[in-house]
């Protein structure tokens, strides 16, 4: 059996780990908003009408940041129907997803949620459909103090602090057809750069993410990123990027490979965004918003939309996922880590019920989903800085992908309590002897080896009659010689490995 290895270095770093990185995403969409987060009427539901298992299951997976409204949504929103009295909100046509919007739940109501749920809000601004002076009215509802009409206006509907949202999207997904209000690189360029400057005279304290690419595959991939940052790289400090995984063909090799496109997507954005800072002489490093991402079996989503005609959140692309799902998740939250030095927001799309870890039943529980566990897990264990390692693995032929390792691992050093924690991913059918070096830690111990494993149910769901069937076990620490340990990772699993100094 072919062995993989693993040097671990503390010398050798990438960067801090950015509590931003385990951000999660809540679009007007399906039911992750109605009958998700919100259920008015559930037997967990608070005074509000947010349900409290939810809320408790968001803490549990450890959120950091949420993005709201959307998504394809916001390119047809107008927030101020969110606000105010709810009987006096419109009911509106959402021509994103072919619904009808309520507004029962809006911006104060996501503000409430988002504090009960601990998290920090990403807000993003309409420039689909809207434009600069929109984007600025919202900023100063929720942003100004007081003493005028629209800070004034959230102050009489219950707010009296403003909401200090510091994070912002200018827009969502404009380089798709698809989206409503789609525009060129030109046209969202110069629209972006106006909005920003605006924005940021309101308040500069705010940080702004310009709309990159939805797909590493769309055909204005690349030349779309470097026309937007010619107009905004200046005013603008994240560029966003999008991605989603589809594992409907069955080809299980290539989708347990999908980390290896997202890795090379995040560095043809770096080499863009380097090369237009080189252009304009800019010194400052702009860095990516990896602000959608997931595996989603999105082949099925045009039969949701086709089956039926205007309704209040339908269950839309309520996907379950298996055990080989979770692995993939796992690979993918380790791709965001190893570029810590450049991706500093990231937002795994949703949060309940549309494509999402948390599911609901309406007026019934919640569970936790496969992909639930490592992002739980990662989010717990990922303090402190991200080192540079060099894995050597065997590799093995993919589809999609050509040639990838089977091992897919980052590390990350804790300073402050001097543990080491190892995410390692075995992609192949076989389990896998792995070696690490820990030179440079010396007196480390092997406290707990964690793993979700596919290899024998790759096929397995969590649901509301086994909501633990698939869940990680703990299996026994590895073996030590000296600054080397050993470890068997079982045949297409996701792995946590923590080591701490001897007592």
């Amino acid at each position: 059996m072919r062995a993989a290895r693993l040097t671990i270095d503390p010398a050798f770093t990438i960067g801090p780990v950015d509590r931003r990185l385990f951000g999660s995403f809540v679009e007007h969409m399906g039911r992750c908003v109605y009958g998700g987060i919100y259920e008015p009427g559930h037997p967990e539901a608070d005074p509000l009408g947010l349900r409290r298992d939810v809320l408790a299951l968001t803490r549990e997976l450890g959120v950091s940041m949420v993005r709201y409204p959307g998504g394809n949504f916001v390119s047809g929103y107008r927030w101020e129907d969110g606000v105010g009295p709810v009987g006096d909100r419109p009911r509106r046509l959402d021509l994103a997803w072919k619904t009808v919007e309520t507004n029962a739940f809006g911006l104060d109501e996501f503000m409430t949620w988002a504090a009960a749920a601990q998290v920090e809000p990403m807000m993003a601004v309409n420039l689909g459909t809207r434009g600069v002076q929109e984007a600025c009215d919202l900023l100063e509802y929720a942003n100004h103090p007081g003493g005028t009409q629209l800070s004034d206006l959230r102050r009489a509907h219950g707010a009296e602090q403003p909401y200090g949202v510091r994070l912002w999207c200018l827009g969502n997904e404009l380089d798709g057809p698809w989206q409503v209000g789609h525009k060129t690189a030109e046209e969202y360029g110069r629209l972006a750069a106006e909005t920003a400057r605006a924005m940021k005279l309101i308040d500069p304290s705010i940080s702004l993410v310009a709309c990159g690419s939805s797909g590493r595959g769309m055909p204005t991939f690349a030349s779309w990123e470097a026309t937007v940052l010619e107009h905004t790289y200046e005013h603008v400090d994240f560029i966003s990027a999008h991605s989603y995984y589809d594992p409907t063909d069955g080809d299980r090799a290539s989708i347990l490979a999908s980390a290896v496109d997202m890795d090379h997507f995040i560095t043809e954005v770096v080499a863009t965004a380097d090369h237009v800072a080189a252009r304009l002489r800019q010194t400052r490093k702009l860095r990516i918003s990896f602000d959608e991402w997931n595996v989603w079996y999105q082949s099925r989503l045009q039969n949701d939309l086709d089956r039926r005609g205007w309704v209040e959140a339908p269950a839309l692309i309520e996907d379950d996922y298996t055990a080989v799902d979770a692995v993939v998740v796992g690979s993918l939250l380790i791709t965001l880590l190893r570029h810590a030095d450049r991706v500093g927001v990231a937002a795994q799309a949703q949060l309940a019920n549309v494509i999402a870890p948390i599911r609901t039943r309406t007026g019934g529980p919640a569970w936790r989903q496969s992909i639930f566990h490592p992002f739980a897990l990662t989010a717990r264990y990922a303090r402190g800085t991200v080192l540079r390692t060099e894995p050597v693995s065997p590799r093995y032929e993919t589809k999609r992908y050509g040639d990838v390792p089977v091992l897919d691992t980052v590390a990350l050093h804790d300073e402050e309590s001097g543990e080491l924690t190892v995410f390692a991913v075995n992609r192949g059918t076989a389990d896998l002897p792995l070696d690490l070096d820990l030179r440079g830690l010396s007196g480390l111990h092997p406290v707990q080896h964690l793993s979700l494993a596919a290899g024998d149910d790759p096929d397995a769901v969590n649901t509301e009659a086994e909501p633990d069937r698939v869940t990680p076990r703990e299996l026994p620490t590895t073996t030590t010689d000296g600054d080397r340990c050993s470890v068997r990772l079982p045949a297409v699993s996701w792995n946590v490995l923590r080591f701490a100094p001897q007592p």
